[in-house]
């Protein structure tokens, strides 16, 4: 086995018991990167220097018999909405230009702190509005499994890079499936925490009150460490709350062996029932209901009537107000993309604005701008912000009698790159299987079951209520015995 095919844990302990060095790993990972690089495009940014030496320092410290961090030597990708002290960060937009953040992501400060290596950022969808990873100003990210087709957005390039072994975990953002889908796509883990679980410092905001930073990743196991570390208090972050009982290392054995999900109760979402779904995710479901009975748990159903009707509009009114409030920021006076032509103040923030932004960031900024306005903001943007409160208290109310929600996190397996799904009923049954979890502000957790005939990755994802994320993870390790970890893909070599 490859070092670049380890898994988070394996490559710890493997440098902290001296059988390679963080540098070996690094460097393997790397050359796995640029041999895979010119048909993914994965990466905006490789920091190859940066992280040679800071694994030499791991090495170092292991020499002189130091302590060392849960996550020694082990490298990581990162979005490229987290900011990362002295290194570019662009959200994949040209008006954030080579700007290099002078101050880090608390996510990135835990995962530093801890012994993670940086290799790179990831391409991503523009500001993440997006979900095919084909909005960046840096071009389209492929799918690793089939070069052709669209990893999954907005954190596409994460998800690739981890399924194409670049490196064995990496972190995304999730304002309404950008982990869930392309974990999905890409046939790997991905975990939307609960809102608040995860610090937000740091994040360049799309949507505030929907925003979440999580982990990719190819084993339960090495979710359970990830989030051990991420899973942090932050008083710099107003959104975070202390959680610190939730112990994402600890994991009880099974009293019955044979049926060790005995007492579970899965539900499935009733107005979701006679939505058409491709064959092999159809197929999929079908499987898991079958495995989560015979390994002891109650299938249920559940009526989310509010969230059918109303989540998709609630969520497009709120997200597009809130990216028009977060955007303005961006003017060319004080930081990334600016021009020298303008003849005055406004001519400029025109003509930066008008350059710097891509389509689709335009189009939700206008439309989150006509939203705020005065005369409609109480009849949409308002509106919308007291029916999420409806939502809210419709999954919890639904979560008083069941666990967890099993549902597809997309109907379709991922669509050609540059080819636009024009089956609006599609779209629509798509966001409503992501979007809703961040306007509840709940947790999801993206599993891969298997493959279609094509070679294609199958995902579906778990949903809980708030601060069930350990439970989510313990039932998909149950899960993992039984369907096996995700494969890395070999395609996009």
């Amino acid at each position: 086995m490859q070092l670049y095919e380890l898994g988070v844990r394996e490559i710890a302990e493997g440098i902290r018991e001296k059988k390679f060095s963080a540098l070996e790993v690094f460097d393997e990972c790397l050359h796995r990167t640029l041999a895979c690089e010119g048909k993914m495009s994965a990466l905006i940014t490789t920091t190859a220097d940066a992280g040679r030496a800071h694994a030499r320092r791991v090495d170092e410290q292991i020499a002189k018999g130091g302590a060392l961090g849960l996550l020694a030597g082990v490298p990581v990708i990162l979005k490229d909405n987290i900011c990362t002290h002295g290194i570019r960060t662009t959200a994949g937009s040209r008006i954030l230009g080579r700007w290099a953040p002078p101050y880090s992501a608390t996510v990135w400060e835990l995962l530093s702190s801890a012994g993670a290596v940086l290799l790179g950022k990831s391409n991503m969808d523009e500001f993440a509005m997006g979900n095919t990873c084909g909005t960046s100003a840096f071009g389209p990210t492929a799918n690793p499994w089939d070069v052709s087709r669209v990893p999954g957005g907005s954190s596409g390039g994460s998800a690739a890079s981890v399924a194409a072994g670049y490196v064995p975990f990496a972190l995304g953002s999730d304002t309404g499936g950008s982990i869930r889908q392309p974990a999905s796509y890409c046939g790997i883990y991905g975990l939307k925490p609960t809102y608040g679980l995860v610090s937000r410092y740091g994040l360049i905001a799309y949507g505030s009150s929907l925003d979440q930073i999580g982990p990719f990743a190819r084993s339960v196991e090495d979710m359970d460490l990830l989030m051990h570390v991420l899973a942090r208090h932050d008083p710099k972050d107003s959104t975070s709350v202390d959680k610190s009982e939730i112990d994402f290392t600890r994991r009880e054995k099974s009293r019955q062996p044979e049926k060790p999900l005995k007492g579970k109760r899965v539900a499935l979402v009733k107005e979701f029932r006679d939505f058409t779904l491709d064959p092999p995710i159809a197929d999929a479901m079908k499987r898991l209901i079958r495995i989560f009975e015979e390994t002891g748990a109650d299938i249920v159903e559940v009526s989310l009537p509010t969230v059918a009707r109303y989540a998709v509009a609630c969520y497009y009114a709120i997200a597009a107000s809130e990216a028009h409030t977060n955007l303005a920021r961006f003017d060319g006076v004080r930081y990334g993309y600016t021009v020298t032509t303008a003849s005055d103040l406004k001519d400029m923030f025109e003509e930066v604005r008008s350059k710097g932004f891509g389509a689709e960031v335009k189009s939700r900024i206008i439309a989150g701008t006509c939203l705020t306005e005065p005369v409609r903001s109480e009849e949409y943007y308002v509106a919308a912000t007291r029916v999420r409160t409806l939502i809210a208290e419709e999954f919890r109310k639904a979560f008083e009698n069941v666990d967890c929600i099993l549902q597809p996190v997309t109907p379709s397996l991922p669509a050609k790159i540059g080819e636009a799904d024009e089956d609006a009923m599609k779209g629509y049954e798509s966001d409503l299987y992501t979007l809703p979890v961040n306007m509840a502000g709940l947790p999801g957790f993206s599993f891969c079951t298997g493959y279609s005939q094509s070679g294609l990755p199958v995902g579906l994802q778990l949903v809980g209520p708030r601060w069930s994320d350990k439970n989510l993870l313990d039932m998909g390790f149950e899960l993992e015995k039984i369907l096996g970890t995700p494969k890395i893909a070999q395609r996009g070599n």
